[in-house]
């Protein structure tokens, strides 16, 4: 069921599998304030249906900012996510290889920082990822 959608997101729940579908935004620098925005609208809704288990779908992710913009967007997710009970989090990956690049450099910082009470994994194909997500 479509909890929330917009321009910016689609909070797309799935009850039977406590499993929270969400495609992670296009990130452009002139979009950034309403993504923040858009982040709290997603991590509300992590609280307000009490989700364990987000499936982040970045595979059609287009990016405009720089790494230092990017970084400061997953690192507001994962501090809103910190906040949940969320347990789970199955990244899909991008097609493009330098959105890929800039995901392990920022997954590798947020597990130096310690900001991940969670796990957190990638994967190319959503049948593998929601696989892990359910056991």
């Amino acid at each position: 069921m479509i909890l929330f959608e917009n321009s910016i997101i689609k909070l797309d729940y799935t009850p039977a599998t406590d499993i929270l579908a969400v495609g992670y935004p296009d990130l452009h620098g002139f979009l950034l304030p309403e993504i923040k925005h858009n982040i709290d609208i997603l991590i509300d809704t992590v609280k307000n249906y009490d989700v364990k288990k987000v499936l982040l779908d970045a595979s059609h992710t287009v990016m405009s900012v720089g790494m230092e913009e990017s970084r400061e967007v997953t690192i507001y997710l994962a501090q809103g996510f910190s906040r949940t009970r969320v347990e789970k989090i199955a990244r899909l990956q991008s097609l493009n290889e330098t959105i890929e690049m800039r995901a392990k450099a920022t997954m590798q910082h947020l597990a130096e920082i310690q900001l991940l009470p969670f796990q957190l994994q990638n994967f190319s194909v959503k049948a593998d990822a929601l696989a892990w997500l359910q056991h």
